[in-house]
């Protein structure tokens, strides 16, 4: 039979634009304490630990070694890190609790972005033959999409400002966001894009408990069972996409079984509004279904932690009987380059 994997408890910071008085671990272990007292677990009781996290952020190798300070490595414990966002950590350790090697796991991702200029870093990750030497950003990148999809009338710059304008909305309603309420939309950055169709820069990190079968029954009083998990990836050449689609979402939503309900809540990775409009469309999103109530990476866009944030958020809402069916959807890389989507569920007729 089967294993059965569920998130039984999320944490995350308030997301500030600086945390330049906290180190990295600094910043993380209070996330750590606040999720492992949410299941009543001490460290020494997760079998497996899994982080995401960049050291293009950090500016050092293997910065991650340094973070674990923040979880207690002695005595020894099994750990393993991605150099992707924590929902890829979290994929991960799906896996390995599905194969039997683990019944709880310790999912954590972190971002400092604070310290340098963040435009010029991410474009220091890009192809080094092709893309690095012209030296695109990020915000650069994602005008180039936005662009694509209104000249391929896709959309327009009034219906990006409603997008902004609603995500912002509801993150009135998150005391972790870092921009809620009314938020100008602000001068061009490059355009079509403004301030306000752009993320904030955020200093942040989050955490999530895993726990399989029986476990999560102990640990939570409503589970938010993992369905269906699936991650995808376009090809690396810009050039050679259609910027205005995003194939490999709608790929890794198939096969984690997406499209066989409709969801009540989705909470996607759109840190551009241009980019909600593909998602929204590669996702099959029903007009009932509730997008983003937490305001999503417009409110707060903590770089390796924005994609399990979504995925923790979408959780949670299960927690509190809330929603039933939630998506999740995490993306890494320019203009929709890698993407993830998770199918969760809660137990039929508990807690709802």
């Amino acid at each position: 039979m089967t294993r059965q994997v569920a998130v039984v408890a999320f944490a995350q910071t308030d997301h500030r634009r600086r945390t330049g008085e906290l180190s990295e671990v600094e910043m993380l272990m209070p996330v750590l304490h606040d999720v492992l007292d949410r299941v009543g677990l001490a460290a020494r009781q997760i079998d497996f630990t899994c982080s995401g996290s960049a050291d293009y952020l950090a500016g050092r190798a293997f910065s991650f070694t340094m973070a674990l300070d923040g979880v207690g490595a002695w005595p020894p414990i099994a750990e393993s890190h991605v150099e992707m966002d924590g929902a890829w950590a979290l994929y991960e350790a799906w896996v390995k609790l599905l194969t039997g090697q683990a019944d709880t796991a310790l999912v954590y991702g972190y971002g400092k972005s604070s310290p340098g200029d963040l435009r010029e870093v991410l474009t220091r990750s890009l192809d080094p033959y092709y893309l690095a030497p012209l030296w695109p950003d990020p915000v650069a990148l994602a005008a180039l999409q936005a662009q694509a999809l209104i000249d391929a009338g896709e959309t327009d710059e009034p219906a990006l400002a409603r997008i902004a304008a609603r995500n912002r909305a509801a993150a009135a309603g998150n005391p972790h966001a870092q921009l809620a309420g009314d938020v100008p939309m602000g001068d061009y950055v490059v355009r079509p894009l403004r301030t306000g169709d752009c993320p904030p820069v955020s200093d942040g990190a989050a955490a999530v408990v895993l726990a399989a079968d029986d476990t999560a029954r102990a640990l939570c009083d409503r589970p938010a069972w993992i369905r269906g998990i699936d991650h995808r990836i376009e090809p690396h050449a810009l050039g050679v996409r259609d910027l205005t689609a995003s194939p490999s979402t709608r790929l890794a939503a198939e096969r984690a079984g997406a499209f066989a309900a409709p969801a009540d809540t989705a909470e996607i990775h759109a840190p551009f509004t241009a980019q909600e409009v593909i998602l929204r469309r590669a996702l099959r999103l029903a007009d009932e279904t509730a997008v983003n109530p937490s305001g999503g990476a417009l409110a707060a866009n903590p770089l390796m932690a924005t994609g399990l944030i979504r995925i923790g958020e979408a959780a949670s809402r299960i927690h509190r009987g809330d929603a039933h069916r939630a998506l999740a959807h995490a993306t890494s890389g320019p203009c929709l380059q890698h993407n993830l989507v998770a199918v969760l569920e809660g137990d039929e007729g508990v807690g709802s």
